[in-house]
Order: C-alpha cells, then sequence, then structure tokens
C-alpha cells in the first residue's frame, strides 16, 4: 500500500471555472505548475524536500514525545516518526474544509502505509492546544500559522511553544513574511530573553530545498524555519 499525502495544491484550486478568460487561464496554468511542484508522485517532489528538510532537525529522545501542528495529510508527523523509532509523536489538525481532502482517517491510512505504528493524530486547535504547559519533548510544523486568521500570529507560536518541555526542540517552517508575523528578528530576540536557546530564522528560499525563482513565482518568498530550544 502506498500513502497518499495528497497536494498542497488541491485540485480545486486549479480549474476554478470553465470561463476562458485571460485571467483565469494566467491562474490555471499557475495552478497547473504549482499542483506539478508539489506533488509527491512528480518530477520535483517540492513537498517531500520540503518536510524531509524540516523532519531533519527532530531528535527526539529515547521515550520522547513530539507534537506536530497542524498535520494536514500526516506526512511530517509520520516523518518524524520514522526518524525516531523509539520516540513517539502526535498529529493535530482542524481538517478545514479549504483542505477537505484531508483527514484524520487519511493521516492513519498513511501511517500504516508508511509501517509507522508510533504516531497517532486528533482534531485540535492551533490558536488553543489541548495539552499542558512542558508536555511535549518537540515542536514541528509545516506551512500552518500564516493559514491561521489572525492579528497576531506570533502569539499563536507562543502557545506551540507553550508545550515544549524545557530542553526540548522546535523546527516550525512557515511563510515568515513581514505582513503575516511582524518582525520576526524581534521575535528571535524576544525568544533568547525568554531563555531559549540557539534561536535561528533560517531561510529555505536559497536552494535547500526552495530556489529563489520558485519562491517568487510559487508565492513563498519569507519561507524560513524557525529552530530552537527552549
Amino acid at each position: 500500500m502506498k500513502p497518499d499525502y495528497k497536494n498542497w495544491m488541491p485540485k480545486g484550486m486549479i480549474w476554478p471555472g470553465a470561463v476562458l478568460t485571460t485571467v483565469a487561464g494566467i491562474y490555471t496554468l499557475w495552478g497547473t505548475f504549482m499542483y506539478r511542484t508539489f506533488s509527491y508522485d512528480g518530477k520535483r517532489q517540492l513537498s517531500k524536500k520540503i518536510i524531509d528538510t524540516v523532519a531533519d532537525y527532530v531528535k527526539l529522545p529515547d521515550g520522547g514525545r513530539g507534537l506536530d501542528v497542524g498535520c494536514g495529510s500526516g506526512a511530517l508527523a509520520i516523518a518524524c516518526a520514522k526518524r525516531n523509532p523509539n520516540a513517539s509523536f502526535v498529529g493535530i489538525d482542524r481538517w478545514g474544509k479549504e483542505y477537505a481532502s484531508f483527514s484524520r482517517e487519511l493521516c492513519v491510512k498513511n501511517a500504516a502505509a508508511e509501517g509507522v505504528g508510533n504516531v497517532e493524530f486528533f482534531r485540535g486547535d492551533a490558536t488553543a492546544l489541548d495539552f499542558p504547559d512542558e508536555t511535549f519533548d518537540a515542536i514541528v510544523s509545516n506551512y500552518v500559522y500564516h493559514n491561521i486568521p489572525s492579528k497576531d500570529r506570533q502569539a499563536i507560536l507562543l502557545e506551540s511553544l507553550r508545550t515544549l518541555k524545557k530542553g526540548g526542540t522546535f523546527a516550525i517552517h512557515d511563510i515568515f513574511s513581514k505582513n503575516k508575523y511582524g518582525d520576526m528578528q524581534s521575535f528571535v530576540k524576544k525568544l533568547k530573553d525568554m531563555g531559549y536557546e540557539d534561536v535561528q530564522l533560517i531561510s529555505t528560499t536559497k536552494g535547500n530545498p526552495i530556489t529563489g525563482f520558485e519562491s517568487v513565482w510559487m508565492m513563498l518568498s519569507g519561507s524560513a524555519v524557525l529552530v530552537g530550544k527552549k
């Protein structure tokens, strides 16, 4: 059985209708290229490369537990669980109508297809996580927070980090543009002032794994992974 991680560019967004206008034609062409670039079955497999990049930051202790906020089809949680077979991972998502093809059931099927048993999935809200303080040894996420309507996405990041144990690590990948997040360099400093260690905002648009050209035409400018230790 082969896992099905779907596509970050839903087909419903590629073909918005049959109206043959110049704008619709350009949008359809752009959407088609996006779909092919993100596809797990395509040549570029950008989705897989991004997932692997984030998952490589995660090294859990034996018996440790990690959290993937906004797990979608389960790809990142499963990748982290595979890399840490003596630990476990939890994936949470609200699985909204915007990505109707994603679901808890899909995540469970994908974990089974990958032969991964140390991961589980639950419905949850990233803005108010149903976990006590210092529950997890690692927090990860991929392209989630920028999609959440909010005037203060830095506060949502802090809500996720609230559940991280002292000594735990985090790797959060998102589009950290100023209009979405405000001044992220100030946020990095804030985390350091709070006692977090080795905090860095590492660009993923310089060829690893996203090229500068892709970041522009795919509207992924500002993509970076926020990493550090509590």
